[in-house]
């Protein structure tokens, strides 16, 4: 992480293109790329749309009334600093602010992470929360990115949360098996091997592009430390509203061992108007999709409308 790309014009001078032709600033947000990522990136190709994911542009700074800091309401399920309940059976962790890449598209690039840090008393209040609500049964690593803290912290939290009787299952949300796929190390899989909850992975993938052999290694391993292992891709324009492209993942992601989860409809965070695609658009390349592969290649196409249980297929 600390020798990712984090300028404009190093990111584009690895890719030998010229940085005087890109005229957008970070808006805030700041690039950063690990150079994994980007040795997946056509170089030469200022459309390649594993860039295009990462690169500030100026119409960043353009937002229609529908696109917000909040897109999906989190604040409003703020319970205790660092842990968001929005439906009632699981709960999600800001479990840490950083992440090893900065999608500009990201629905928590506005999120208030100073305020909800894990420091301190945090912690307990968080467990205190959960022994409180035996109704929850599942835990969401999420951030930022989980996987940014060490292994023996995770660890140590994985084991304060396996601690609690009613929790059945821990899932994490994670880019780095696909931009930074060398973290799944040999430590962190003797950690989790010796965590007995039922264990879901959630990688992120947008494009078949992404998906290296390195790639491949870490899905595997952690299929070897337990873990089921998912993705969850958005739709993004210019970058995969193609139902060519959309397949090729799906099938990417399988020879991966990777099963197709969710492709989520953009979340309107301030600064990403630029990615959305129309909604009749969405529709067209959905069923194309659904036509073009078996069931369980197909992701589930959702959208996030910001109330409890607010996770619902686009097309109901």
């Amino acid at each position: 992480m600390q020798q990712a790309c984090s300028s404009t014009a190093e990111l584009l001078g690895e890719l030998g293109l010229n940085p005087r032709h890109h005229n957008g600033d970070d808006h805030g947000f700041p690039l950063r790329v690990p150079r994994t990522f980007v040795q997946q990136m056509q170089v030469g190709n200022p459309h390649d749309p594993l860039l295009k994911q990462v690169l500030p542009s100026q119409s960043e700074a353009c937002n229609g009334n529908a696109f917000s800091q909040d897109p999906v309401n989190e604040k409003n399920y703020i319970v205790t600093p660092g842990l968001i309940h929005k439906y009632r059976h699981r709960v999600l962790i800001i479990s840490t602010s950083v992440c090893p890449v900065h999608c500009r598209y990201c629905f928590r690039r506005h999120f208030p992470y100073q305020e909800q840090s894990l420091q301190g008393k945090h912690w307990q209040c968080v467990l205190d929360y959960l022994q409180q609500h035996r109704y929850v049964n599942e835990v969401i690593l999420s951030g930022g990115d989980p996987l940014s803290l060490g292994n023996e912290k995770l660890a140590a939290m994985a084991a304060d949360l396996q601690a609690i009787e009613h929790i059945r299952r821990l899932r994490l949300h994670s880019r780095f098996p696909v931009v930074l796929p060398q973290r799944i190390d040999a430590a962190f899989i003797t950690a989790f091997q010796a965590v007995a909850l039922q264990k879901i992975f959630v990688i992120h993938s947008n494009h078949g592009n992404e998906i290296s052999d390195h790639v491949c290694t870490a899905v595997s391993l952690l299929k070897q430390a337990g873990f089921t292992v998912l993705n969850q891709a958005v739709l993004l324009r210019g970058i995969n509203d193609d139902e060519r492209v959309l397949c090729e993942l799906s099938e990417r992601l399988f020879a991966a061992g990777v099963l197709p989860y969710y492709l989520n409809v953009l979340d309107r965070v301030a600064g990403s108007e630029h990615f959305a695609v129309s909604a009749q658009r969405i529709k067209d390349i959905y069923q194309a999709v659904k036509r073009a592969l078996p069931g369980f290649l197909v992701p589930k196409l959702v959208h996030d409308t910001g109330g409890p249980d607010c996770k619902r297929d686009f097309l109901a």
